[in-house]
């Protein structure tokens, strides 16, 4: 039987008042000596009934409470009781308390074990991105040092390939301090206004080496935007290495002898940027994932084909620094698009005109 605390102090004072009715009755016609008997045995089972009643209330609210700790920590928070926005009832009050915190402290610890997984993760991408690169450059001084090589040619050959792990190395540690400044918000954007498709145009050719190599064309949509201007309010250098990030991948992940799109839709107040490929596409287990930093959909893929990891990482970054979003929507066999919106330039407020002075006719 599941009695709420206030039925149970309505029994009791029921329970209470009923002794004592009954004690004011008999007790007039009792001698002195009974009377006292009587009344010591009154308040010994009054005392009784209330803390026996309360005991086993506390009992039961204590139980209820343990019984909610374990379906907590078997994650089980459908079985918790329903709350209400008001409980008179402390203990109730203090068990619904209790679980909430319990709960609370569940996810904390759950959200402190995925940031630890990751933790590790990250960690061990930065050794082995950092390792390639120095390996690579140790192994081919040490050979051109160690002087078994007496052919000029194969010695420049080898200086060149060495000289170039550090520049990956350089490029890399730049990377890395990039996002690192980025996430504590020490690096300013430089906004300013500036031709957005002029710059999409730029990035365009600057690419257009790489995209030839794999038979892709580089598309501007609308078409019209090849010769007219559009302007946005951004750090243009920041946007530059967003999109060059963006174009590249699709490029590197795209159909061969595809398409790569990129649209500059306008709306009153901003410009949609959007970035498709005709790939096959990102599976959707992987599409909340590939912002992170040193994530690859394709593990078995190397630096040279797949990139360090972190182009997407500083991209969404970049775009948050100018209070965006980018999103990606994709689709297996059809392909890829990487959006976010930029803001653009709030137009001058037109000067109010002045009311003509109405002159005063003459006397």
């Amino acid at each position: 039987m599941n009695l709420s605390s206030r039925t149970i102090a309505s029994l009791i004072a029921l329970l209470v008042a009923g002794v004592l009715v009954t004690f004011a009755w008999v007790a007039p016609t009792l001698p002195f000596q009974q009377a006292s008997l009587a009344m010591g045995i009154t308040v010994a089972a009054c005392f009784l009934l209330v803390y026996l009643s309360f005991e086993a209330l506390l009992f039961r609210e204590i139980n209820n409470i343990y019984a909610g700790l374990e379906n907590i920590k078997r994650k089980e928070f459908r079985r918790l009781s329903n709350k209400f926005l008001f409980r008179p009832e402390p203990l109730k009050r203090m068990r619904d308390e209790i679980l909430e915190m319990a709960e609370r402290k569940e996810k904390e610890i759950d959200e402190l074990k995925r940031l630890q997984v990751l933790r590790r993760e990250f960690l061990a991408d930065v050794s082995h991105e950092l390792k390639t690169p120095i390996f690579a450059a140790q192994g081919f001084l040490h050979t051109v040092l160690d002087g078994d090589m007496d052919d000029d040619f194969l010695r420049q050959k080898f200086l060149t390939k060495a000289a170039t792990s550090l520049d990956t190395l350089d490029a890399l540690v730049q990377d890395l301090v990039t996002i690192s400044q980025l996430e504590k918000g020490v690096v300013r954007m430089r906004k300013q206004n500036f031709d957005l498709a002029a710059l999409v145009r730029e990035i365009f050719e600057q690419l257009e080496l790489k995209a030839a190599q794999r038979h892709v064309t580089l598309e501007l949509f609308p078409p019209s935007l090849s010769t007219e201007p559009l302007t946005v309010l951004a750090d243009r250098n920041r946007i530059r290495q967003v999109l060059v990030n963006l174009i590249d991948n699709a490029i590197k992940y795209g159909k061969e002898a595809g398409h790569v799109t990129v649209s500059l839709v306008e709306s009153s107040k901003t410009v949609r940027v959007a970035v498709r490929d005709d790939g096959a596409g990102i599976p959707k287990q992987h599409q909340n994932r590939i912002f992170e930093r040193f994530y690859r959909i394709d593990k078995s893929r190397s630096r040279d084909s797949g990139g360090s990891g972190l182009g997407l990482a500083i991209s969404k970054h970049i775009v948050e620094a100018h209070k965006s979003v980018i999103r990606v929507r994709s689709e297996m066999g059809v392909g890829t698009t990487l959006e976010f919106k930029l803001p653009k330039p709030r137009l001058p407020k037109a000067p109010t005109e002045a009311p003509a002075e109405v002159s005063a006719p003459e006397a």
